[in-house]
């Protein structure tokens, strides 16, 4: 990955000279170049703010608890004073998420690039353990797992390992 960008880190792509790097920049990258804008909203309806809410919130908040809860699992009786914090947060999140999906099939109504965007939220949480009580949260994830390119995709790139969880 070092090779590609220097971060070193994924997700990046390069796609005709350019190297792109973080989800929300890749997915819009791919949109505007490859799609024709495709999976998103027009620039200037009422839905595109929406849209890009979901696309931000993603990874500069709703990802933040989960991840902390992965790494604060591993320090064992060290982290028990982070657990109630943690928990507080990833329960407030994930209720989000789910009181947003309420009536709809997806985060906008119909499928967009928000839905991924948002889908490792929702499959993190459920490695976790943590959509019980969440219900339309559970049936979204799912409903984004049954899509084709989705299971395309996954056959071409494996599943996911986000290592030990306990």
């Amino acid at each position: 990955l070092k090779a590609i960008h220097p971060l070193g880190k994924s997700p990046v792509i390069e796609h005709e000279g350019q190297v792109v790097f973080e989800s929300g920049a890749i997915l819009d990258y791919l949109s505007r170049r490859c799609a024709g804008g495709r999976l998103a909203p027009p620039a200037a309806s009422p839905e595109y703010d929406v849209y890009q809410q979901w696309m931000h919130y993603a990874e500069g908040s709703a990802m933040l608890p989960l991840m902390l809860d992965m790494y604060v699992r591993r320090l064992g009786e060290a982290g028990a004073p982070l657990h109630p914090r943690i928990e507080s947060e990833i329960a407030n999140h994930l209720g989000f998420i789910d009181g947003a999906l309420e009536g709809r099939d997806y985060l906008l109504g119909e499928f967009s690039l928000a839905d991924i965007q948002m889908s490792f939220v929702g499959e993190a949480g459920g490695m976790l353990g943590r959509l019980a009580g969440h219900d339309r949260l559970a049936a979204w994830v799912r409903r984004c797992q049954d899509r084709p390119a989705y299971r395309r995709a996954l056959k071409t790139g494996g599943p996911y390992n986000m290592g030990p969880q306990d």
